[in-house]
């Protein structure tokens, strides 16, 4: 497949009007078609069953590099697979995205096509742990968003517990840090690690939760039930 036919199969998913909420609704200065997600999501199914890994990973490259918004969704979607026989390199075009991340959606998307690739690899996350550290506030993010499987987990083998305390020294080192997406990168890690270990959460808030901005906090806490 294409680009042009990938993109054409796009257009052809965009509804009259919606381009321009899009646009405004995600502070996109790039082009936005109007196409809904579960529109990209049947498409992108779709191409996965028919690509082969190869081929996904050049279209997935074409369709990030046209700057589309939904292009770019679409290559994360195209690439958001549990099992990759040789998944080399889908890890690195995924990595190789993560210093053009700009928006929440198109971070998001690509972040949990990162997340499959950590969880396959979890050596990976040695290469998340150097994310932490860029000036490049979406990529500090990323190393949140990417590996929210960690805060999921119920009976955690002890080399996820051993992850999920690592990525835990990350978001204490991000409390400082007052922006706004990265307090609530913190704040969402928190609150789905509160559905599975809420001592731990609270251990967190009690230690951190004084420095976290309010909304943070209070997101964090969402699900936690209060004596």
């Amino acid at each position: 497949m294409t680009l042009q036919e990938a993109l054409a199969q796009l257009k052809a998913q965009a509804e009259p009007g919606r381009a321009e909420q899009m646009a405004a609704y995600h502070k996109q200065s790039r082009e936005v078609l109007g196409v809904p997600n579960p529109a990209t999501n049947d498409l992108t199914k779709s191409w996965r069953q028919a690509l082969t890994t190869e081929e996904r990973v050049s279209l997935a490259q074409a369709l990030w590099d046209s700057d589309v918004f939904e292009a770019r969704i679409a290559a994360a979607k195209l690439l958001t697979q549990a099992r990759i026989k040789d998944d080399e390199a889908v890890w690195a075009l995924l990595q190789s995205w993560v210093q053009d991340f700009d928006s929440w959606a198109i971070a998001d998307h690509a972040c949990s096509a990162i997340a499959k690739r950590l969880q396959a690899e979890p050596a990976r996350l040695d290469t998340v742990e150097r994310w932490t550290q860029s000036d490049h506030m979406w990529t500090r993010r990323a190393a949140l968003v990417a590996t929210l499987p960690w805060a999921k987990m119920n009976n955690l083998k002890p080399a996820d517990q051993e992850a999920r305390e690592r990525i835990l020294g990350w978001a204490a080192a991000y409390v400082p840090d007052r922006d706004w997406f990265i307090q609530k990168a913190i704040g969402w890690w928190l609150r789905d690690l509160s559905k599975h270990d809420a001592a731990r959460t609270r251990a967190f808030l009690d230690a951190h939760g004084a420095q976290m901005k309010s909304f943070a906090r209070k997101e964090a806490a969402k699900y936690l039930k209060h004596a």
